[in-house]
């Protein structure tokens, strides 16, 4: 870096909390930041010419786990666990949208559906067999019953006879979201710079020093905001996951709104006005998927394509519009690490697929170590 006078006084000078990923949680943990300590000065660094990782490129679904989600999650989690996740998720929502607005988000309550395969039968059963329990459990938080049991109205092609219906789930811009969260923290004087990746750090006791490759500066505090790219940073206790992702052209008289799942989450799919967004397959190729590199393969791709033709829209035409695809982070536990790493370094990652949801919360609790 050849710089001037002016760019180190101004951007790299007593500087008093550093962020490392301008995603959800480190927008969040900046804002909060800023309404904690309101003379502070607050850098956010970000690899990425917009947030890597997954903020910009999830599929924008606003929802907290279908059923056969949670009923997998109650195989490796406690009841307790699985009930505070459900409750994080939801208290992480309602602070994104109070914080943004729903008109900003493009917020559509919508409502969610979790469809299955005539193929699978066994996870058909255990949901319907689970569903009145997983009610019973939920129902001190919502105050009312989570899943019903539906009739497909959508004439969807090879799936069992019901779907089961989510009536508190709802589908966001994703875009216009984080466009909102850096406006936030822009006119609050947050200086967000891009392009710029943490090669390594040194905790001095009272003080943190950053390395941009062979440049360093001096901060009080660090935060890593890097979720699926945390790997190193916690010792292996978060693994990147890469999610695909495709939408069509619009489609005419596209009768479908919403957001859908399939197979404990795996896939998913919703309308974004008239075009169909579906996501989903790494449980295809676990090995692959488990990287930081983006990119499209070709098994992943077919699926994609396959649920298309022959179950969301059969005796259809389309066309697809764009791929992507994003890095989440993941681990044995749903849990969100939200921690201090050193005297002076903090980091609040592994959002377990649903950033969404819960970013807000893990990036407020983030900036409440200090």
């Amino acid at each position: 870096m050849d710089l001037s006078y002016w760019e180190l006084k101004n951007w790299f000078t007593t500087i008093d909390y550093t962020i490392v990923g301008s995603g959800i949680v480190g927008l969040h943990a900046a804002l909060r930041l800023r309404e904690k300590f309101p003379e502070s000065k607050i850098l956010v660094l970000e690899k990425g010419i917009l947030p890597q990782g997954a903020s910009t490129k999830n599929a924008g679904f606003a929802c907290f786990g279908s059923l056969s989600e949670i009923i997998d999650d109650l195989k490796s989690h406690s009841e307790e666990e699985m009930v505070n996740l459900v409750q994080k998720r939801w208290k992480g929502l309602q602070l994104l949208r109070k914080r943004l607005g729903d008109d900003t988000i493009d917020y559509k309550p919508y409502g969610g559906y979790e469809l299955f395969l005539n193929t699978d039968e066994n996870s058909y059963g255990e949901c319907a067999g689970k569903l009145p329990l997983i009610n019973e459990i939920l129902r001190p938080l919502f105050k009312a019953d989570v899943f019903a049991k539906e009739v497909d109205r959508f004439r969807f092609g090879g799936i069992q006879e019901y779907l089961i219906f989510n009536p508190f789930e709802a589908q966001i811009d994703t875009g216009n979201m984080m466009q909102a969260l850096l406006k936030q923290a822009i006119n609050v004087n947050i200086l967000i710079l891009n392009q710029q990746t943490v090669t390594s750090y040194l905790d001095k006791e009272n003080t943190v020093e950053v390395a941009l490759g062979d440049f360093s500066f001096v901060t009080k505090k660090l935060f890593f905001a890097t979720n699926g790219f945390a790997n190193a940073l916690t010792n292996g206790a978060v693994k990147p996951a890469r999610a695909q992702v495709l939408i069509t052209e619009p489609i005419k008289n596209l009768d479908i709104k919403g957001t859908f799942h399939l197979d404990r989450g795996y896939y998913y799919f919703r309308n974004i006005g008239d075009r169909i967004l579906v996501g989903g397959g790494r449980n295809l190729d676990f090995v692959t998927e488990t990287t930081t590199e983006f990119g499209q393969t070709e098994i992943v791709q077919k699926k994609l394509e396959q649920l298309l033709k022959e179950v969301i829209l059969p005796n259809q035409e389309f066309e697809i519009a764009h791929r992507w695809s994003g890095i989440m982070g993941i681990g044995n536990s749903k849990n969100p690490i939200v921690s201090q790493v050193s005297e002076n370094v903090f980091c609040g990652v592994r959002l377990g697929g649903m950033g969404v949801a819960i970013g807000s919360l893990v990036g407020t609790e983030l900036a409440d170590l200090v």
